[in-house]
């Protein structure tokens, strides 16, 4: 299916454009949670513990290439907006080959400090070895995860989001089978689980650099060049501009690492197993929002690039409609669907199953919310205003949930933990609304067109 980043968006035309990038960042958390899932009913809860410690820095190392995609495809947007479209084809190439080399020299380095960050993280001895093994072969796919989590953008900027599916649908398949095979009937434990993982990494890092380096496979808006200049300016500017989603990226990495040093003192390691849960819940519902930010981001990077601030307008207000009734039938969603979930996955003990249900319960309300903040730092990177953009993201995790992560505990007890995310959404979407009205004045003060 084809996108055109062009024209005007009404509700029925945004919701289409939106699905495949959805279904691509829902199909890419579900097989997300596979590991888990295997590691826990057949590696036993220290395993899953284990995984879910060393999770948490890896995520903000695949990070950058969020950053790196959700930036430039903005910029590219931009730049087809204003006719260039050779010069976006460079700027896309030049982008994919920076993320090739940091991804393989960071792979590196955390593989040499693994043991150093696994005991920072607080893993026991009887957690260690499993931490290392797993961080240490999860890192021979970095370069490839790097690529996938830019290519989530970029393929909306070319104006093909359903390949993004497609191909998501094929790393989950890929996890699945090979987690089966590795963890369940080979029994490898976590490092089977690793490298399944790396498998479906390389299918989606790998596959879109021959789809887009291929003039006779893709007949697309956006192409890999080989004899590209190089063009760093545009990579300083990708990543600023991409530096909210960065922030939001390793911030929920930092407070989860936080919610797991916490959860060790007050409960030890069934803390962090019904943590692990939460998030991988969090990471199905949380995609529909951020499947939708993908999309939204390089059509309103075109248009400013247009200069239609009319067409900003019309985004926002629809956005922020869609968002909001979204929000409220997945809290519901999600709230009807704990207990099964929590059995899903540590069924197997009840005293677990317990502690898992009532911070899912509690955890979840927070989706309520927090889409809109998720949208403002997605508006911002789009009307290519990445420090606002960054401000947002890192006010909302690294600032409120952070802070109420170490405090509401210590006020209300281990409750205050589940509570952290809701107080901190509440403060996040005032902070928001206060930034719109301060730097984006041009789409709220201006009457609206209606279109």
């Amino acid at each position: 299916m084809e996108v055109s980043l062009s024209g005007h968006y009404g509700y029925r035309r945004l919701l289409t454009a939106a699905a495949p990038s959805v279904a691509m960042m829902l199909v890419s958390s579900v097989y997300g949670i596979v590991d888990g899932l295997f590691v826990s009913n057949f590696a036993g809860k220290s395993g899953f513990a284990a995984v879910n410690l060393m999770y948490p820095p890896m995520m903000i190392l695949g990070a950058m290439g969020l950053m790196v995609g959700s930036g430039g495809a903005a910029l590219v947007g931009k730049v087809q907006g204003e006719g260039y479209p050779q010069k976006a084809d460079r700027v896309f190439t030049m982008l994919l080959r920076f993320l090739a080399v940091v991804g393989i020299a960071v792979g590196v380095l955390f593989a040499v400090f693994c043991p150093v960050v696994a005991r920072w993280l607080g893993a026991d001895e009887g957690m260690m070895e499993e931490c290392i093994t797993y961080g240490r072969i999860s890192m021979v796919g970095m370069p490839f995860f790097m690529l996938q989590q830019a290519m989530q953008s970029f393929y909306m900027a070319a104006e093909r989001p359903q390949l993004g599916t497609w191909v998501s649908v094929a790393c989950g398949v890929v996890n699945i089978v090979f987690d089966a095979l590795f963890v369940w009937l080979m029994k490898w434990g976590v490092a089977g689980a690793a490298w399944a993982t790396v498998l479906a990494q390389v299918v989606g890092g790998g596959f879109p650099l021959l789809y887009f380096g291929s003039r006779r496979l893709n007949k697309g808006s956006l192409h890999l060049r080989r004899n590209s200049k190089t063009l760093w300016p545009y990579v300083g500017k990708a990543c600023t501009n991409g530096l909210s989603e960065y922030v939001s990226g390793i911030s929920l990495s930092i407070v989860s690492m936080c919610y797991n040093l916490q959860l060790m003192r007050y409960l030890g390691e069934d803390g962090v197993a019904a943590y692990g849960v939460v998030m991988y819940l969090t990471f199905v519902i949380a995609a529909f929002f951020i499947g939708y930010n993908i999309t939204l981001t390089p059509i309103i990077g075109y248009h400013f690039g247009a200069r239609d601030v009319a067409e900003q307008r019309s985004l926002l207000r629809k956005s922020l409609v869609i968002i909001g009734l979204t929000g409220l039938v997945l809290t519901a969603v999600a709230e009807t669907a704990s207990s099964p979930a929590a059995r899903f996955f540590v069924g197997y003990d009840e005293g677990l199953l317990a502690l898992t249900i009532k911070a899912i319960r509690v955890y979840m309300l927070c989706f309520l919310i927090c889409g809109w903040s998720m949208f403002a730092s997605a508006l911002f990177t789009g009307l290519q205003n990445g420090v606002v953009s960054a401000v947002a993201a890192f006010m909302r995790s690294l600032v409120f949930e952070m802070a109420a992560v170490w405090i509401l505990p210590a006020v209300v007890g281990i409750d205050g933990i589940w509570w952290a995310v809701n107080v901190a959404e509440v403060l996040t979407l005032l902070f928001c609304i206060f930034l719109v009205w301060r730097y984006a004045p041009q789409l709220i003060t201006s009457q609206s067109i209606s279109r």
